[in-house]
């Protein structure tokens, strides 16, 4: 990979992420514009009208439409556009209000919100404080087991002043509250469906059956809930009665295409506006196509291979160090992703607050990597197994570490799992190894650490490699509480650094997302965590 393109993308996403996150874009040709947005027909000969059905084609199905639910990207892009959040960030990654107008920060420990006025859920329930502290209780609550939790688990209160007003108290001072209230896992849902949901809650139905499901998946946001045929596509419509600046198109329908040449074959033929998970490549020949071109974004999200320490011979830091070392990313990323994303040296990608260069890297040295296994009892190999979902470029990493994981002696077993299933078993810890991505949805080191590598956040909630090491334990606690953002600094390298020793987990490389744009498209932008932004959408006929 030229140095140029990995500066060039290092540049925009410190750009994008500038005070956090915001949707970004590359200077590269394809139907871009610099704002991070489509510009959408450019030969003049189109008119720009409202309405319509835009099709996006994805890689996955949504796996849960409750927002204090499912983590993962699919189920987000779908969240967000139902449910609100109290915080937002604007188009220039900045905080603005979301569906609390503003905010003021009463002391260390205390925030207090003023609500907008004269908003409805799509259920027709109202919008206020009432509601707000519902839904936190709901998040916080461990008969609901979310695995969004961590974001709030330092809010000990969340008090109704009026009507009109909330106040956030937390156990310790927390600077990046702001920052994790614009997660949709604080999006804010209808009290009636909250009832519901609780009321359906047995020994075998846990929370989200009904929220989840979309049998009462209500909140307040541009669109509404329609209709769901899981495994083949997924459909919101406008809210006619949305409170901001009503959706253009009538309704977004997302359908579940696995197959990546399918997925092209629909963009090629007019059948979807948009397809996620564009294969590095594929790029070129999707930017031929007449009336269609690829997004390139650079993310906020790691790709990472995970180990699972608790089970031999993941157990020994020694095995993932030397694992770690045997993986040439430079070359991984220029053959296998086409040059579209930069090595990693640490979880958080550059912008993130926290990001450092100043670490201790696993580098590529496979005399060292032969030579820890060796020290870990290892010499002669092993046999194991690693996992990975539907998407082709980890399906092609997961080959090319099996091919050179055979120069220590290693037999790597490669699993394809269904992306519902892979999420479920890889959080029960049933795994060997496996290949997973995480977005930084906050910008904020907090995120992108305490859900991978705290000890309390073992499976659905983000460590799936099951690491424990009280000393991070305690450094992430303490860069919660730790009001002074240069000492929060030093914390979070000094976390990093012990991290990247212990190797629970091989950082891979920051990718740049890559999405299928029809050029009848316009208004559609990628933010830097890869949560499609739908409601300036506007399809040109």
């Amino acid at each position: 990979m030229k140095f140029s393109k990995k500066s060039l993308w290092m540049l925009l996403l410190t750009f994008a992420l500038t005070l956090v996150l915001a949707a970004c874009n590359s200077d590269d040709d394809g139907g871009k514009s610099t704002d991070g947005s489509t510009d959408g027909g450019t030969d003049g000969g189109t008119e720009t009208t409202a309405g319509g059905d835009l099709i996006i084609a994805e890689l996955s199905d949504v796996q849960s439409l409750d927002p204090h639910g499912s983590n993962d990207v699919s189920s987000s892009n779908v969240q967000s556009n139902i449910f609100e959040t109290l915080v937002i960030r604007d188009a220039n990654g900045e905080l603005a209000p979301g569906l609390a107008e503003s905010w003021t920060q009463v002391d260390d420990l205390t925030w207090e919100f003023k609500l907008r006025t004269g908003i409805k859920f799509h259920d027709g329930e109202d919008f206020n404080a009432e509601a707000v502290k519902k839904s936190f209780d709901r998040i916080l609550d461990p008969e609901v087991a979310s695995p969004r939790a961590f974001l709030f688990e330092m809010v000990t209160e969340v008090k109704v002043i009026d009507d009109n007003t909330v106040q956030f108290i937390t156990e310790y001072p927390f600077s990046p509250l702001l920052a994790h209230l614009t997660h949709n896992g604080g999006g804010i849902i209808s009290p009636a469906a909250i009832d519901a949901d609780y009321a359906a809650i047995t020994d075998d139905v846990k929370a989200g059956s009904v929220i989840g499901t979309g049998k009462a998946a209500f909140g307040t946001g541009p669109f509404k809930y329609d209709d769901w045929t899981p495994g083949t596509e997924l459909k919101i419509v406008k809210n006619a009665d949305y409170w901001g600046t009503a959706a253009s198109v009538d309704s977004v329908t997302f359908k579940v295409i696995p197959e990546s040449a399918v997925r092209i074959a629909e963009l090629q033929t007019g059948s979807a506006h948009i397809i996620g998970a564009v294969e590095p490549s594929q790029v070129a020949n999707v930017n031929t196509f007449p009336d269609a071109s690829v997004l390139e974004t650079p993310t906020s999200s790691l790709t990472y291979i995970g180990f699972n320490t608790n089970k031999e011979p993941f157990n020994n830091p020694k095995v993932r160090q030397a694992i770690s070392k045997a993986i040439d990313r430079v070359t991984l990323i220029d053959g296998i992703y086409e040059g579209f994303g930069i090595p990693a040296i640490s979880p958080l990608s550059p912008g993130i607050f926290g990001y450092t260069e100043d670490v201790t890297s696993m580098e590529y040295n496979l005399e060292e990597a032969k030579a820890l296994l060796a020290e870990a009892g290892y010499a002669d190999g092993f046999k194991t197994t690693i996992w990975t979902n539907d998407n082709p470029a980890r399906r092609n990493v997961a080959i090319v570490l099996q091919q050179g994981l055979k120069e220590l002696g290693i037999d790597v077993e490669i699993q394809e799992l269904e992306w519902g299933a892979y999420l479920e078993k890889t959080a029960a810890g049933e795994h060997d190894m496996f290949i997973l991505g995480w977005s930084n949805s906050t910008g904020d080191a907090d995120y992108g650490i305490y859900a991978l590598f705290h000890s309390s956040q073992h499976g659905d909630p983000g460590n799936r490699s099951f690491y424990s090491n009280a000393k991070v334990d305690e450094l992430l606690d303490a860069g919660r509480r730790e009001a002074d953002q240069e000492k929060r600094l030093g914390i979070y390298q000094e976390a990093i650094q012990i991290i990247s020793d212990d190797s629970p987990m091989a950082f891979v490389l920051h990718p740049s997302n890559l999405v299928g744009v029809s050029k009848k498209v316009t208004g559609f932008s990628v933010s830097a965590d890869s949560i499609y932004r739908l409601t300036d959408v506007k399809i040109n006929e």
